[in-house]
């Protein structure tokens, strides 16, 4: 049969690879227990471990006794890993898709994409969660803001403070994920304010504002309130490090058959992944609306 021809090992790396690129809330996900679990249902155990305390001496008291051992505090967060994204569909004939040039890769480009979305979507509706500190409700706006409102860079610095006062430190990478509605008037905004004309705006797809690394999705989430008697619509602009959010995808599986009914070849596959804020301290999210 034709489908014996298939090499899923192929249609997983590419996949997996592609997957890297098209993330951009997984991009900057906490990733260190991927190799951990190897199917669903199976869950991760994260341990968090409090801070010392640190107490001082005068010289005079150099010689005294100190103070007896403490038990640092721990915290355990257990992350089950419970979601899948699959696709299923009819591709003709394996030997003459793989044959045509640019069919496979297509159909291969076309599945990353809708799985890269799918886990992207699941990552950044992590911000209507009970872990996400949310630190206000606004209307967004460039220039001067009316009552109501806040101008783009105000809501900016405001996250930014946030993070610093919960000890997140200068040096350690701050990303700030936006839908393009909010990065257009960012950048309008900015053009305003950088007199210096710097290279934020010349650096291609990565764009900075006081060291936070600003990036542009579709998937940011979005809220809905009632406001008045009305529902209205909030987009959700998430701030964190990335130790923030663990991320675990341990599973990518592809395989190609020939359905019962039908005389055509298929190729179906899942990706297993779970995601989960694991320092709620080191992300906050701010609901604009325009």
């Amino acid at each position: 049969m034709s489908y014996s021809n298939f090499i899923p090992a192929v249609w997983e790396a590419g996949i997996n690879r592609d997957l890297e690129r098209k993330c951009v809330f997984v991009e900057d996900c906490y990733r260190k227990y991927e190799g951990e679990v190897k199917r669903m249902g199976e869950s991760v155990t994260i341990t968090g471990i409090g801070k010392p305390t640190i107490r001082s001496l005068s010289r005079e008291e150099a010689e005294s006794e100190i103070a007896a051992p403490e038990t640092v505090a721990s915290t355990s967060i257990v992350m089950p890993i419970n979601q899948i994204a699959y696709y299923n569909y009819e591709i003709g004939d394996v030997d003459r898709a793989q044959a045509m040039d640019g069919v496979v890769e297509a159909l291969q480009e076309e599945t990353t994409e809708g799985l890269a979305n799918e886990v992207d979507r699941y990552v950044a509706a992590l911000a209507l969660g009970d872990d996400a500190t949310v630190l206000g409700q606004t209307t967004c706006v460039t220039g001067e803001a009316a009552e109501g409102e806040k101008n783009v860079l105000d809501i900016l610095d405001e996250m930014q403070l946030h993070l610093m006062q919960n000890d997140v430190a200068d040096q350690t990478e701050i990303v700030v994920t936006v839908d393009p509605k909010f990065f257009t008037k960012f950048r309008k905004e900015y053009r305003v304010a950088d007199t210096d004309n710097s290279q934020i705006l010349k650096s291609g797809k990565v764009y900075y504002y006081n060291g936070m690394k600003i990036k542009v999705s579709n998937n940011v989430a979005h809220r809905t309130v009632s406001e008045n008697g009305q529902e209205v619509t909030y987009s959700t602009v998430m701030a964190r490090t990335k130790r923030a959010i663990a991320f675990v995808k341990p599973l990518t599986h592809t395989e190609a058959y020939r359905p019962e009914k039908k005389f055509v070849d298929a190729v179906k596959g899942f990706i297993l992944y779970d995601a989960r804020i694991v320092r709620p301290k080191e992300l906050v999210v701010y609901n604009v609306k325009y």
